[in-house]
């Protein structure tokens, strides 16, 4: 998605977009389904004075999520029509850039994730221990059971976490959080543009992140699964696991040098 094709921000207070970095800024980004629930609680566990600019990108919500999000003061942007969890995310990380953000923090607004360990993702990312911060939900096998992670979801995220690791060469405790930091030089690197629209969007990333030799780690987060949160389905699920395994295919196929997919071919200068 080209910048020229983004929605505009519809808070009165919305700036105008800035193309170079604010050293220091960090912007929240939250990529909106129906969250109209969650999202106040998810605003309100943010640390005073750790964020400048909150952004909520909702894709064609069918309740007031645009409405709370307004009345919470965040810079809001509405789609014209639904792009899909992947595509939300392009609209989140290019309003962020161009708003100035040296450090951009993905949260999901469904209250799964604990906004208040913020601080401490963008920490790691200004002392360059890493690049690139994502939160684990998956600390202890009891605890993100009994945090309510169903069942098939705990075994599935295990499987396929342990696969990307040793694909991958990472070490990470949980390859599939939405909740995600980084530093804007990966942002300005990963051609994330040409990233699906749908769920497989983070995989894709993430793959793309090892690639261009971005260092990858996490910090435990509380598992928080209830009815308002969101969450795909088990045959969504299996269409995503699939869909995770074809771009680990991918990212080996270049590594080998035996394709030239366009996934993994940076971003050009601008």
């Amino acid at each position: 998605m080209s910048s020229s094709s983004l929605p505009t921000p519809s808070t009165a207070s919305a700036v105008t977009p800035r193309l170079n970095t604010i050293p220091g800024r960090v912007i929240v980004v939250m990529p909106a389904y129906n969250a109209s629930a969650t999202v106040a609680r998810t605003v309100q566990d943010i640390p005073p004075g750790s964020v400048d600019e909150v952004i909520l990108v909702d894709d064609c919500s069918r309740d007031d999520t645009v409405a709370v999000a307004q009345a919470l003061g965040l810079t809001v942007v509405r789609h014209e029509k639904n792009l899909g969890y992947g595509g939300n995310q392009k609209t989140c990380y290019q309003l962020a850039l161009e708003r100035g953000a040296e450090y951009v923090v993905m949260v999901h607004p469904d209250y799964q994730y604990d906004s208040r360990v913020i601080p401490a993702a963008i920490d790691f990312l200004k002392l360059g221990i890493c690049d690139m911060v994502l939160g684990s939900r998956i600390r202890t096998r009891r605890e993100a059971l009994q945090g309510g992670m169903p069942i098939y979801k705990y075994i599935s995220n295990r499987i396929l976490t342990l696969i990307e690791n040793i694909a991958l060469g990472q070490n990470l405790g949980d390859f599939h959080s939405g909740f995600r930091a980084y530093r804007r030089e990966v942002l300005e690197t990963v051609p994330w543009q040409s990233n699906s629209n749908d769920f497989v969007f983070d995989s894709q990333f993430l793959a793309q992140a090892v690639y261009f030799g971005f260092k990858l780690g996490d910090i435990p987060v509380p598992v928080r699964y209830f009815d308002e949160a969101s969450s795909i389905n088990f045959r969504r699920s299996c269409i995503y696991g699939l869909a995770t395994l074809r771009v680990l295919m991918q990212y080996w196929l270049r590594i080998l040098g035996l394709t030239r997919n366009k996934l993994f071919n940076r971003q050009p200068a601008k």
